[in-house]
């Protein structure tokens, strides 16, 4: 499998008077391609650093952050910068969508980053929209739209870049458990379908479990890490022997 995020020896440290807090305590995994990660945890255990420094948006006190083959960790400013618009979709808990742009447009919009033409930036909007099933919904502005819409618009303007990587804070915070089940089943679905490398950070554990790993992180520290796929093929073998024996039974 092709590592796309490597983490090693990670730590963050802030000074807050005259006490040093350790947001990350000596951080390692790896994430692979096609992979979706979720990092859960409570309030200020340090999931939110973290991803920030996945996403080159905070530095680390010391460790290594290799993402697509780059020691992100060791670039500049403007390094970054390009190195996100090339490499990364976000997905944002609060949509961040533009209120004067309609669905196409806002989906458009990194594209235009990039300095691709109107009509190809329009036409790849569109296929996007369609992938996240609102192709009915282009003209709309985000107020005729539901949270859940917009949300899919956000997961579509992610993927509309191609990126190695999504991360994704908190994506179903501002939505109602139905609509939040929908766009879990949706970001799966897609990260299946495109073999994209998706990175979720949480606070709850039933929306982590949609995820193929879960990272547990408790004071700046991954405490555990839970192989959903792992306990996926157990229960379906454990339910296809559960069959066997009743078809035994009721043959006999």
């Amino acid at each position: 499998m092709k590592k796309v995020i490597e983490v090693k020896h990670l730590y963050k440290l802030y000074r807050v008077g005259d006490e040093v807090v350790r947001a990350l305590d000596g951080v390692d995994f790896t994430i692979y391609k096609g992979e979706f990660c979720a990092i859960v945890g409570t309030s200020g255990s340090g999931k939110s650093t973290l991803l920030n420094m996945l996403a080159g948006l905070e530095r680390p006190t010391k460790g290594e952050i290799v993402i697509s083959g780059q020691h992100i960790e060791k670039l500049n400013e403007e390094q970054l910068v390009t190195f996100r618009r090339e490499h990364v979709g976000f997905i944002f808990q609060s949509f961040h969508l533009l209120g004067t742009m309609n669905a196409l447009e806002n989906i458009a919009l990194p594209l235009s980053f990039r300095g691709v033409p109107k009509d190809a930036r329009m036409k790849k909007a569109a296929k996007m929209l369609k992938l996240v099933k609102l192709e009915k919904h282009g003209k709309h502005l985000p107020t005729q739209m539901s949270g859940g819409q917009q949300q899919r618009v956000g997961v579509a303007r992610a993927l509309v870049v191609e990126p190695d990587i999504i991360f994704a804070d908190e994506p179903t915070g501002n939505l109602d458990s139905h609509t939040s089940e929908e766009v879990m089943q949706l970001m799966k679905q897609i990260v299946r379908e495109q073999n994209m490398t998706l990175v979720m950070v949480t606070h709850d554990n039933h929306l982590a479990s949609y995820a193929d790993r879960v990272f547990h992180i408790i004071d700046g520290r991954i405490v555990r890490i839970e192989d959903r796929r792992l306990q996926e093929q157990a229960e379906k073998e454990k339910y296809a022997e559960g069959r066997e024996v009743k078809d035994h039974e009721e043959n006999e």
